[in-house]
């Protein structure tokens, strides 16, 4: 960077409740979204409060056992501090967190990045893979905040990463001490399945053109040929469904339920998540590795999230490098469009980010 520019880096995520009293407010945050509930605000304002008060004992109960609130905050400050250091080289750089449903919001963030000065602004959302559900709903509440704001600085999206070569090492990495781990609690020989479960999405959304799925696919692709092991057997799956909606599968239960029946062994890998939260802590250990032991599956590991892996770390650095190289807008993490073109969401495509 030139003398005297200040480069501001935004990581975003979607926010978790801090304790047992922000529950119900971040739910009607997250249903009050129109990437979410696609309705006018006079009609989803009054249902996204009739979701969240119906949702927040559930959903108090599932963060009571994880000390009462969401640690992806804490977890995304850990990220926030390596990916500094990884730029100190840049300069005058500063990480900022903007979370979609909780505190720090996105209209706290740009408060923030305008008071203290960024000439330049990269928005690294921490979805390696894009979804109109959540990177463009980001994106959106940034421009809207910014607008208000008037911070008119030069500020350039990376709007997915699903093959980033240090997510990709990374995540390989984890895998593999999962499947170390795995073959020694279970006999030789027997059989081991390797579940790559990402959070799930309604067939409606993905109908519509959102790539997410294709890019779950392409991630998994890229990990699996890493992993290089081609004795065992791996499969997409998704989790986290909610309502009457159809979503997209297999579901991650489902494909657990099987591999009892089947007497395969597990590793489950939490493959669109890179931060601890309820749906790895709860969902992934407690719930499903419960289900595992009712089906009988042989040995169940759950893979932890790349977290601040230094392979991951040094990939967000390099996403950050390539896109200050961008006069602003939209920066794919691979340098150019990826996915089909049927896929009419996709980042590139037009109107894509109004969510």
């Amino acid at each position: 960077m030139a003398e005297g520019e200040r480069l501001a880096v935004v990581l975003c995520n979607l926010g978790g409740p801090d304790g047992q009293a922000a529950v119900e407010p971040f739910l009607f945050n997250l249903f009050n979204d129109r990437a979410i509930i696609g309705l006018p605000l006079v009609l989803r304002w009054p249902l996204a409060k009739l979701i969240a008060g119906r949702r927040a004992p559930t959903a108090r109960e599932i963060y009571s056992k994880i000390g009462g609130g969401s640690p992806l905050l804490a977890n995304t400050e850990a990220q926030a501090a390596a990916l500094v250091a990884a730029l100190r080289d840049l300069g005058a750089v500063e990480v900022f967190i903007a979370m979609r449903y909780w505190s720090p919001l996105t209209e706290e963030t740009v408060a923030a990045v305008k008071a203290w000065g960024a000439t330049r602004i990269v928005v690294l959302p921490l979805y390696p893979q894009f979804s109109t559900t959540t990177t463009a709903s980001s994106w959106s509440a940034w421009r809207r905040a910014a607008a208000r704001a008037r911070l008119a600085v030069p500020t350039t999206l990376v709007c997915c990463y699903p093959r980033e070569a240090g997510f990709v090492a990374a995540l390989a990495a984890r895998v593999r001490d999962g499947i170390a781990v795995a073959e020694s609690r279970t006999a030789r020989g027997r059989r081991l399945r390797v579940l790559f479960s990402a959070h799930g999405l309604p067939k409606k959304i993905v109908e519509r053109g959102d790539p997410y799925p294709w890019q779950v696919e392409a991630t998994s692709a890229a990990v699996a040929a890493a992993i290089g092991r081609e004795d065992i057997e791996w499969q997409v799956c998704y989790q986290s469904r909610v309502g009457p909606l159809a979503w997209i599968g297999p579901a991650t239960d489902r494909e657990i339920e099987r591999a009892g029946h089947e007497g395969v062994g597990l590793v489950v890998v939490p493959l669109a998540f890179v931060s601890e939260h309820s749906e790895t802590l709860v969902e992934l250990d407690i719930e499903y590795g419960a289900l595992a032991e009712r089906s009988g599956v042989p040995v169940y590991v759950r893979v932890p999230t790349v977290s601040t892996m230094p392979d991951f770390i040094a990939g967000l650095a390099s996403l950050v490098r390539a896109a200050l190289g961008a006069p602003g807008g939209v920066e794919p993490g691979c340098g150019q469009r990826v996915c089909p073109e049927r896929l009419a969401r996709c980042a590139l495509s037009p109107g894509s980010l109004e969510a």
